[in-house]
């Protein structure tokens, strides 16, 4: 199933950046399937079952409006939402950071010197993925069709470790995610290194529930420095594992998704993608 909601995102993706570009002229169903050379019908039809709703509904979810009235009529500030998840059960986003073993400095400035990385790639409803891993938990997550400019980067992130194509269970745990299986989340482990102001902001992201949004001035202020904007997006872009530390969630005060390094038709998608889940629960 995963492969199949790969394959139409890639076309679901084509109709969310043509009314991307063509948003004030609000097109309607039959515009944007024409444009992906799709029937009405059969665009209709493969929209909502990627999505679970209609492309209407789903446009909403992502349009400016909306996401501007999912960040002004928020009645808790991210601050009184910091042990909110939206999860079902009692498990926490944000417990994945409570027993990071982090890359100790010597590790880092080795360039991963003496780590042993495994990597996979795994199809995703939002295209392809590598994803790495270390003894200690899982360090790196990438969108990314291209899987030799995917390995590329990973090595250019650790350039002196030694690596295998190899899938583990820290890798599988953290993939479930994809599979909306975040009742395993307490399972997944990661490996990260990052300054200290780093690893708050991205211990900030991963208190946002699901399905809701924060702004970049929202961050700073949960993490206790309201005027670090401008830094807290600098570490939002230094996120080195995507969807699991959900930087996609941070969009701009104006209510406009902003920028996103895997892409912002990708972001607007994954935005969407959350919130029509969280609706049909």
């Amino acid at each position: 199933m995963i492969d199949q909601d790969s394959m139409n995102y890639t076309r679901i993706a084509e109709a969310i950046a043509y009314i991307k570009d063509n948003f004030k002229e609000q097109p309607s169903l039959n515009e944007v399937a024409a444009a992906i050379s799709l029937s009405p019908f059969h665009f209709q039809r493969l929209f909502s079952d990627w999505a679970g709703v209609s492309p209407k509904k789903f446009m909403q979810y992502i349009s400016i409006e909306h996401a501007k009235g999912l960040l002004k009529d928020q009645h808790l500030s991210l601050l009184d939402t910091a042990y909110e998840t939206g999860l079902s059960g009692t498990s926490r986003l944000h417990d994945l950071f409570i027993n990071i073993e982090g890359m100790t400095p010597g590790e880092f400035k080795k360039g991963g010197d003496a780590l042993q990385i495994n990597y996979s790639f795994s199809q995703t409803p939002f295209g392809q993925v590598i994803v790495a891993s270390t003894g200690k938990g899982v360090c790196h997550i990438a969108f990314e069709e291209n899987a030799e400019q995917a390995l590329t980067t990973l090595k250019q992130r650790f350039p002196y470790a030694l690596y295998q194509q190899s899938t583990d269970k820290l890798q599988q745990d953290a993939l479930l995610i994809f599979q909306k299986d975040w009742q395993q989340l307490d399972k997944i482990k990661l490996h990260l290194h990052g300054t200290a102001f780093q690893l708050k902001v991205w211990d900030s992201l991963l208190k946002i529930p699901k399905g809701r949004l924060a702004s970049y001035g929202e961050i700073a202020t949960a993490i206790g420095n309201p005027k670090a904007s401008r830094a807290v997006g600098t570490a939002i872009g230094s996120n080195p594992v995507a969807f699991l530390i959900p930087c996609h969630r941070v969009i701009q005060a104006s209510g406009s998704v902003g920028g996103y390094m895997w892409g912002s038709t990708r972001k607007s998608a994954i935005i969407g993608w959350e919130a029509s889940q969280k609706a049909t629960l």
